[in-house]
């Protein structure tokens, strides 16, 4: 019998999470036959997972009139669905905690949009979601801007699990690397324990090639002939590349002397996260964003269509730091067009914030009109 080629992910050191949750799911074995079948080792949420879940199943409907007969608000209730929800998975995922001794097993949990340029209130929220999961494997997913960053050696440092998402920039990327360190390094000066933490780096892939994709058709629109087909070479390929390049910032900085003393002290890599990598363009293959970054100490949240998809007709190498001079040198021509990498990442970075927000106020609002339904008269 072949063997499963998301098990074949899991053999070269990629894990694999899914980048949905959904209380049907969690309790009706579904769940459980991933983790036990498809090497699932993790789980991943945000603000747009729940409000699909909540909207296309009845399962959260008790739950909504017993937090609506306390008094709850649309905010509190939420929470309530959410926590319950992610503690839930936490426990499905408990025996591959264990069993990694803390190395996978892992369910995120995202603080709101609203926090995210708020180092103060990102931190209050990121505890108060610690606190009312109370499960080891839980991670609190942060935004990976500036303020973001604070908050992330700040929670490092009070012991906390954190998942810093929306990753575009490699900047933004190298600082969450020194936040997530420096916070370490907090807890060894009060000769606190590390050993225990765990932290992923969610860097966006296929967004990327969305927007330089959009840049270069202008481009297209207005060359020559001649001109039209090296530009459509160019197409499908800054976000792969871009992703190769923070994976080798991640292995410059997790090696050297800062690192070293960190490890003799039993802490854990923080290990990038390829987030985003379904495709979007119909015309690329299905599975490119996870072929293409396929290597050890990384993780792979993936929807369930793409896990579906490499299951079928994935390809296994290690693929992650192979080409990697190539990767440099396609987003310096695509730079030479006039197509500014950073601008592209900044302006992602402000509308994954802006669009987890409409979903985010869609939820609550959607939450409302759900508990007058079930609640009629309140």
């Amino acid at each position: 019998m072949a063997k499963n080629r998301l098990q074949e992910l899991h053999d070269v050191e990629q894990s694999i999470w899914l980048d949905s949750i959904d209380r049907r799911m969690v309790h009706n074995g579904e769940l459980d036959r991933r983790i036990s079948q498809d090497a699932l080792t993790g789980m991943t949420s945000n603000p747009t997972i729940f409000q699909k879940a909540l909207a296309s199943s009845d399962a959260y409907d008790e739950q909504i009139i017993e937090g609506e007969e306390k008094g709850l608000s649309n905010w509190e209730l939420f929470e309530l669905l959410e926590t319950t929800d992610v503690r839930d998975a936490c426990d499905r995922f408990a025996d591959v905690f264990t069993s990694t001794r803390g190395g996978d097993g892992y369910v995120s949990i995202e603080v709101s949009p609203g926090v995210a340029n708020s180092a103060d209130a990102t931190v209050e929220e990121a505890m108060r979601l610690w606190k009312t999961v109370d499960r080891p494997n839980v991670m609190v997913k942060v935004p990976g801007t500036p303020e973001g960053a604070l908050a992330v050696r700040r929670l490092t440092a009070a012991g906390i699990n954190v998942n810093i998402t929306l990753l575009f920039a490699l900047e933004a990327h190298e600082r969450v690397i020194d936040a997530y360190m420096a916070g370490l390094e907090d807890r060894v000066a009060k000769q606190q324990p590390i050993a225990g933490i765990a932290s992923v780096a969610s860097f966006f892939v296929s967004r990327v090639d969305t927007e330089v994709d959009k840049r270069i058709d202008a481009l297209i629109a207005k060359a020559t002939d001649a001109e039209k087909e090296r530009l459509q070479m160019l197409k499908g390929r800054a976000a792969i590349a871009n992703a190769k390049l923070a994976y080798r910032l991640f292995r410059q900085k997790f090696s050297g002397p800062r690192w070293e003393a960190l490890a003799r002290h039993g802490a854990r890599l923080q290990r990038p996260l390829w987030a985003s990598t379904s495709t979007k363009n119909p015309a690329y293959r299905d599975v490119m964003y996870v072929e293409e970054l396929i290597g050890p100490d990384t993780v792979n949240t993936m929807p369930p269509a793409t896990i579906e998809a490499f299951r079928e007709h994935g390809v296994v190498d290690k693929t992650v730091d192979k080409k990697v001079a190539a990767a440099e040198g396609l987003l310096k021509e695509i730079e030479a067009l006039g197509i500014s990498i950073k601008d592209v990442t900044a302006k992602l970075l402000v509308e994954g914030i802006a669009s987890f927000q409409k979903s985010f106020d869609e939820l609550i609002s959607g939450l409302e009109s759900k508990v007058g339904s079930l609640t009629p008269g309140k």
